[in-house]
This record gives C-alpha cells, sequence and structure tokens, in this order.
C-alpha cells in the first residue's frame, strides 16, 4: 500500500458513523452542518412505506439483477475468480457502486446482518480486480487496457470512480471498514501522481468525481484531492483537442466559471453544479458562487419542469432553449431530478437559503420519487408529464442496459433521515416535515405530522436542562396562509424563508406549524408553448396529475379544469400505496357539429361540469395502460 494511502487510512481509524451525507462541519464557507442518517428515527408516515420498500424489495431485487446481467462478475474476472466475458456498456461499475452506497446508508439507520455480508463480499470482488498502480475498471482493464484515458470524452473512467469513492466513505461510516475506500484513496494517488497541468492532461467526461474528491478531502484532510477537484473543474479540453459539440454536452472540459448557462446532458451538468457548490464550499472563491448562482437562475426560470426535473430533449438527455418544456416529449431523466436534489442541498449548506430546500423537496417529492414504482421493482428512466397510454410505451421496466437511475433512487431514499435537519452556530434547522425522533446533542426533537397529506406540524423540544437557542422552522414559498404558534404564543411566518425562533427552551416546549394545503392551479410562462391555455394542480409539495383510469370513461382530452377552485380531498389508504386524491368539479367537452374533423371554424368550445379526479404525479403508470396528463386546459 503506498505511504500516502496508509496515512490516510490511519487518520480515519477512529472514525464513526456520526458522519453526515456530506460533511461540511469544517468546511469554510459552508453556513450549515448536516447531522447522521442514524440521528434521526423516521415514524410512521409517507417516506417510512417507501424506504421499506426500497431496503426489504428494491434493494436485493436490483443485486439479483446486477447479478444476472455480470456486473458483478467483471470484477471477478479480472480477479480471475470467474472465467467471463465482460457485459454491459462500460460505465457499469457505477451502478454497482450506487448499490453499495445505498446499502451503505441502510447500514447507518439499522442492522441488516445478510445485506451487510453480501456487501461485503462485492467489496472484496472489487478490491481484488485492482491493479497494483491503483488502477480499476471493469472495461479499461484487460484486452482494453492501451485504451484508458484516451477516450475521456466519453469513457466515463472518471464518473466510475467517483461513485467508488462515495459509496467507499458511505460504508465506512456505516461499518467502519476502510478496505473500499483504501482502494479508491490508492487510484485517487494513482491520478496525483500522473495528471495534472504539468503531467498528462485528465478530463472528467461525464462529471461526478468533482463532489467525490471534495468529499475525500473533508475525510482524509489531504489537500491534493481538493487540488485534484479544481483542476478537473478549471477544465483541460484544449490539451485534449475536444470539440465545442463536446464541451458543450459533458459540461466539462472547460472551466466552470465560464459557464452562463445550463446546455447539454442534463445529468452531467447537475453533478458539474453539485461539485463546483463544494469546491465553493471549501476554497470561497467568489467567481465560483457568481455563476452557481447565474446557473441556478437559468435553470429555475427557464428549463426545469414543475416537477422538479430537467431535460427535456431525449437527445442526447439535453437540456434544451429556455422554455422548451414539452410535456410528452419530456426526457427528465430520474437521475437528473436526484442531481437537482443533490446540487440544492450543497447550496442550502453553503448559504442557509430556504428556496435552495424548496427546490430540494420539490424533485424529491415529485421528479425523483416517480422514479421507482410502488411496488418497488419497475423504474422509470425518464418521466414525461404527459402519455397517451398506449401499451407499447413501457415507461416502468425492471431492468435497463443503462442501469444508472434505479440505485440512484435506492441511495438517495436510504440516505433520506439525513437531509431532515441541520445546524448552524446559532442554532437548529429544520428543512424537511415527517414524524420522527431527532436526537440533538443531547436535546430530543420530536415532529409529530402526516405531511404531506396534512399541514399540521407539531415539533416538541426536550433539552435535558433549559438551553437558549435558535430554532429555524422553514415555511415552503407555497405555503401561503401559514401559522406558527410556540407554547400558544404567535409567530409571524414568512413564506419561503426559515422562521428564527429564538428562547430559551425547555423540556415540552412545543411548536405548531399548520401549513396551507389548499390545492392552487399553477400557470405556466407563455412561452412554454406546450402550456398555453392549461394548468397544473399542487397541493403542499406534490404535483397532481390525471390519469385516464380515474375519470369514468371520459376522453383527458375532453377534460378541463373550471375557474371554481372547489377542489375536494379523500384520502384512499388502498389506492397506490395510500394517497389523498383530489376531486373537483370541472369541465367536460360537449361535442359539437365539427365532429371529428381535423380542422373546423373556430368557435367556443361548449361545456359541461362533469367530475374529475387527480391522484400524486409520483404515482403515475402504477397500474395498467393508460393516459395520464398533468397541464390541463383551464376554462
Amino acid at each position: 500500500m503506498p505511504y500516502r494511502a496508509a496515512i490516510c487510512l490511519l487518520l480515519l481509524s477512529a472514525f464513526s458513523a456520526a458522519q453526515p451525507v456530506i460533511d461540511t462541519s469544517h468546511s469554510p464557507h459552508a453556513n450549515l452542518r448536516g447531522f447522521p442518517v442514524k440521528s434521526v428515527t423516521l415514524e410512521q408516515g409517507f417516506w417510512t412505506q417507501r424506504r421499506a420498500v426500497n431496503v426489504e424489495t428494491s434493494i436485493p431485487t436490483m443485486l439479483q439483477l446486477l447479478e444476472e446481467h455480470g456486473i458483478v462478475d467483471n470484477f471477478r474476472r479480472l480477479s480471475g475468480r470467474k472465467s467471463v466475458a465482460r457485459k454491459g456498456p462500460l460505465y457499469t461499475d457505477s451502478d454497482l457502486y450506487k448499490w453499495l452506497e445505498a446499502v451503505a446508508f441502510v447500514l447507518q439507520s439499522e442492522e441488516r446482518p445478510e445485506l451487510r455480508r453480501q456487501a461485503a463480499n462485492i467489496i472484496d470482488d472489487i478490491v481484488a480486480a485492482q491493479e497494483p498502480s491503483g488502477y480499476l475498471n471493469t472495461y479499461y482493464q484487460d484486452e482494453r487496457k492501451d485504451l484508458r484515458f484516451t477516450e475521456m470524452n466519453r469513457g466515463h473512467e472518471l464518473y466510475c470512480l467517483g461513485h467508488l469513492l462515495q459509496a467507499a466513505i458511505a460504508w465506512q461510516r456505516a461499518t467502519g471498514d476502510r478496505k473500499l475506500l483504501g482502494a479508491g484513496i490508492r487510484f485517487v494517488d494513482y491520478l496525483v501522481a500522473n495528471f495534472g497541468p504539468d503531467k498528462r492532461p485528465l478530463l472528467a467526461g461525464h462529471p461526478e468525481i468533482e463532489l467525490a474528491l471534495t468529499e475525500l478531502y473533508r475525510v482524509t484532510g489531504n489537500k491534493n484531492y481538493l487540488t485534484l477537484a479544481g483542476y478537473i473543474l478549471t477544465g483541460d479540453g484544449e490539451r485534449l483537442n475536444l470539440t465545442p459539440r463536446d464541451l458543450t454536452y459533458m459540461f466539462s472540459g472547460k472551466p466552470f466559471t465560464t459557464r452562463t448557462h445550463l446546455e447539454g446532458h442534463a445529468v452531467r451538468a447537475m453533478y458539474a453544479c453539485s461539485g463546483a457548490t463544494d469546491y465553493y464550499m471549501e476554497t470561497g472563491d467568489p467567481t465560483y458562487k457568481k455563476t452557481l448562482d447565474t446557473l441556478w437562475e437559468d435553470m429555475t426560470r427557464r428549463k426545469m419542469y414543475l416537477t422538479g426535473g430537467v431535460g427535456s430533449r431525449a437527445s442526447g438527455e439535453a437540456f434544451g432553449e429556455p422554455y422548451e418544456l414539452p410535456n410528452q416529449l419530456a426526457y427528465t431523466e430520474s437521475c437528473a431530478a436526484i442531481a437537482i436534489a443533490f446540487w440544492n442541498w450543497r447550496m442550502l449548506q453553503a448559504t442557509a437559503d430556504a428556496r435552495y430546500t424548496d427546490i430540494f423537496e420539490r424533485a424529491l417529492y415529485n421528479g425523483a420519487n416517480s422514479g421507482v414504482s410502488i411496488s418497488g421493482t419497475l423504474y422509470c428512466y425518464r418521466n414525461p408529464l404527459e402519455m397517451t397510454g398506449d401499451p407499447s410505451d413501457k415507461i416502468r421496466n425492471p431492468w435497463y442496459d443503462t442501469t444508472c437511475c434505479p440505485p440512484n433512487i435506492q441511495r438517495i431514499l436510504a440516505s433520506l433521515p439525513g437531509y431532515l435537519y441541520g445546524e448552524s452556530d446559532e442554532g437548529l434547522y429544520v428543512h424537511l416535515y415527517h414524524a420522527n425522533q431527532f436526537d440533538w446533542r443531547g436535546t430530543k426533537v420530536t415532529q409529530r405530522t402526516k405531511y404531506p397529506w396534512e399541514g399540521a406540524v407539531e415539533i416538541t423540544v426536550d433539552p435535558p436542562s433549559p438551553r437558549e437557542f435558535t430554532l429555524f422552522v422553514r415555511v415552503p414559498d407555497w405555503s401561503a396562509a401559514t401559522t406558527i404558534t410556540v407554547d400558544g404564543e404567535a409567530v409571524t411566518a414568512v413564506p419561503g424563508a426559515y422562521v428564527p425562533i429564538r428562547r430559551t427552551w425547555k423540556k415540552g416546549d412545543t411548536v405548531k406549524l399548520n401549513l396551507d394545503m389548499t390545492p392552487r392551479l399553477i400557470a405556466a410562462n407563455p412561452r412554454v408553448r406546450d402550456d398555453v391555455g392549461k394548468a397544473a394542480v399542487m397541493r403542499g409539495p406534490l404535483v397532481y396529475c390525471m390519469e385516464g383510469l380515474d375519470q369514468g370513461g371520459i376522453d383527458l382530452a375532453d377534460i378541463g379544469l373550471s375557474s371554481f377552485n372547489d377542489f375536494r380531498k379523500e384520502w384512499r389508504p388502498n389506492l397506490l400505496g395510500g394517497v389523498m386524491v383530489l376531486k373537483h368539479l370541472g369541465a367536460q367537452a360537449v361535442k359539437t357539429s365539427a365532429g371529428d374533423a381535423l380542422y373546423h371554424p373556430l368557435q367556443k368550445r361548449a361545456t359541461r361540469r362533469a367530475d374529475i379526479v387527480l391522484i400524486p404525479y409520483y404515482t403515475f403508470a402504477n397500474r395498467e395502460p393508460t393516459p395520464m396528463q398533468v397541464w390541463i386546459p383551464y376554462e
């Protein structure tokens, strides 16, 4: 083992699972710090059901599929443990690493001996495949050895390494086992020794390594890893003679701080922004912050779907032009929504600004959550906002040759408790609402709520002795009429902000928060051509949609929302895992003399009242094939 790697592992000997998802506790330009996954115990509620399916069904069945498709054997063949051909695209290593990271986060919440044993065995297979130099990539070893670092615009070598590092850090935090982390450090040390400004050029064709290297720096204190992240963010595309098209598609290869708008592959862009935010929190470079702010405004004002998804074009899985947000053709890859959550979480740590929590929550509940079925065995790669119901459009599938989305969803669900709270020097931040028990430096915090189905949240604070600090309570931007009381005393609520409540807290002090869960009709900017004359419905953080199955035989094309905001909620425990549906007295088009003519003279559309039913968007396509749409004509 190289000397540097041995020293790094020695420094980690006292490490424990008492680390957050990303550790900004010593980041000089972060305003917030997170909490370990294990510090929060989720009680019965919205996410407990999804997380139970994740650990009991999704993660085990995904391992079976990874084995069946030869992804694990790709490592075993290199160590001589199996004599098989390599299978799958060149980036399959990353899928196994993400699966391992999901397992690690599960183990940070609970004991799962069999899952731990399976993961430990796979880690042994991975480490056995590593070359003495430190290089580790099943595609570019053995017969393709001469191609390594010659196809950096497409090769995914650093992308796979980034996921290896993230899995290794999460695994070490969960178990104390440093075997996988040692392998990751050996590979990074190989890069440090051979690549850089005065050495060979290095490029992240698919960004991901940047955020992983920064977290590795936080773990080890080795400044070389942060320097390498900065070098990759600066880009070395000129020395590699990359084309402008390559630089656009990859969202890497030229200095990150020269970016003025989001373009190219959506997931790559979001990972690049995540890594740049991590780098900013360590360096404080103002040009990074300025660029991040510019790109965030471009995304949220011109290129993000209502569901928190991005990437409107199937070609290149890419961003389109401003306001190019088609519904039926929307690509909106699940990984892109998850990457939006990652980026906004990091922006939140950097700034303590609630607008980033709002976007994180929107992407989490809608664009990411829709990526896995209620059963936990079927996955969406793309997440459109409109479907025809054609049975041939199998939007949910158990397996994709590009298997990036399923384990990505699994790891964010497994790590979810680590996103509920944060802290600063002033006190405690409540980011997300869910029934839970939380221990903050000896102070117990309890949330009681049925959020997001209901808006009432009760937060009880139990310090061991009276203690003065500020409790920052988030009021989402969508909650127009919010009430907050502390032991019966009213506190002014501001939408889209953290409300600071400073006092000496005593055992049993209770904050009662009532969020405005009135269903809202949402209009799009008129430049979004697909949504002209239409509206969407949101309730709390959830986007709603219509599916044809629920409309009593009425064609979705004949349904419109009425101007009367008369939505009635109805809890259906046996529908789609238990959901709050919305009933609305809308409008049904009456057939005119034009009949089914393709074109006809303009005339006012005659309508009659009709009951329509809306379900949460994340549950779409969980039953038989049926038309679906989010944006509905508005009468």
